[in-house]
């Protein structure tokens, strides 16, 4: 009952995450196409009230005019929007989410006594430093080097990669993406509660009481807003990253990882020069050919097949799935069972307990055990290399019942 809890807890949190994230994306992305897409004001009467650019836009039936004010409107509305709790629910959610998945599982989802042999205390206490870690790393880059965007946004960059090589190295592959993803959205949400909406409330307040606002709030607020739309992408990615055990599992995941985070940064940033006119096409172009580049490089080289005996040697003997049930049974069947003893239910939906299901999941055992060899979680139940060998041998052999 426990695990069926549990999971119950990870599918309504995983979907508030979710939901919640999509708001906070849809709406930057919105404001970052329309700030990028003003056009001077061609009324005399806005010009004179002080509107900066306006935009024109038709959606589900309705037209729409956007006009932005450097300084205030003519009167304040009572009523102004705030974009801040889309970004703290999100937050907010996916941290939940991380405690219930990965912080109070952390034999299961953190350590990989392969990569690094940690304590389950000492994996949760190095998780949670790199998210908050991460933050202060990043806000001290941004006050000392902010003056000039090109050098922070390498800083930027060089801390990340740093991050993902560091992360890859002490933590399970598919734990280290979600904490540098984690890291970087903690960042993003940070920027948000500390930088962004605070520097709006002090112009509001001095706007409200005919005082010109300091205009250091409104460049720093924009500066972090940049930035996470940058960071989007490398997130949403990291996001579903763990449904893809071929990007994590690879002992160069830490390259992998960032040529996609940096694909991720082009495509973003030729949407954002789209807006304002300018298509400089070659930015998809590279950020694609980073993609396919990653995509041969992550490929999982065949394994060869049992070589005939020499000398008149007889050749080994076929597996038979008789040979490797007991095997999947032992380490497989914990999560992949109709009645699962780890988890509350069969992850994915498949399950190991007969000779049938073994024999239509024939490929995801393999891929999964012997090419990626990211299955069992963490090598929880402790697969040996042998057992490994035993299940590429019995599909090499055609995967005989």
């Amino acid at each position: 009952m426990e695990a069926f809890i549990t999971d119950w807890v990870n599918l309504l949190l995983r979907w508030l995450h979710v939901v919640a994230a999509i708001a906070w994306i849809g709406e930057s992305f919105y404001f970052v196409m329309l700030d990028n897409g003003l056009k001077p004001p061609k009324a005399a009467e806005d010009k004179q009230k002080g509107v900066f650019g306006e935009m024109w836009s038709v959606h589900g039936g309705g037209f729409y005019h956007a006009q932005k004010y450097l300084n205030s409107p003519p009167q304040m509305p009572e009523d102004l929007h705030w974009s801040k709790w889309k970004s703290y629910t999100t937050w907010l959610s996916g941290f939940a989410l991380f405690c219930v998945l990965y912080l109070l599982q952390p034999q299961t989802y953190l350590i990989d006594k392969n990569v690094m042999d940690l304590q389950p205390g000492q994996a949760v206490g190095l998780a949670v430093a790199f998210l908050i870690g991460g933050w202060f790393v990043y806000d001290f880059l941004c006050r000392i080097l902010g003056k000039n965007e090109r050098v922070l946004g390498i800083g930027v960059a060089l801390f990340v990669v740093a991050a993902t090589y560091a992360t890859t190295h002490i933590f399970a592959g598919r734990a280290a993406f979600l904490i540098v993803g984690a890291m970087m959205a903690t960042s993003m949400s940070a920027n948000v509660f500390f930088w962004i909406i605070p520097g709006q409330r002090k112009s509001v307040d001095a706007l409200s009481k005919g005082e010109v606002p300091n205009p250091i709030w409104g460049k720093l607020g924009k500066q972090r807003s940049v930035h996470n739309t940058y960071f989007t992408l490398p997130v949403v990615f990291i996001m579903i990253s763990n449904h893809y055990a071929f990007t994590y599992s690879n002992p160069y995941n830490w390259v992998i990882l960032t040529i996609i985070m940096a694909a991720g940064a082009m495509i973003r940033q030729f949407f954002v020069l789209r807006h304002s006119g300018k298509n400089l096409y070659a930015l998809p172009v590279a950020g694609a050919a980073l993609l396919a580049g990653v995509a041969v490089f992550a490929a999982p080289r065949p394994t060869p097949a049992p070589a005939a005996g020499a000398h008149g040697e007889a050749a080994a003997p076929a597996v038979k799935l008789s040979e490797i049930q007991p095997i999947l049974t032992q380490r497989c069947a914990t999560c992949h069972s109709a009645k699962p003893t780890m988890m509350g239910s069969a992850p994915a939906g498949v399950m190991l307990d007969t000779p049938a299901e073994i024999s239509q999941n024939a490929q995801r055992i393999y891929q999964q055990a012997v090419a990626l060899k990211s299955m069992p979680l963490g090598n929880v139940t402790q697969m040996t290399d042998d057992e490994r060998q035993k299940i590429a041998a019995w599909f090499n052999g055609g995967a005989q019942q």
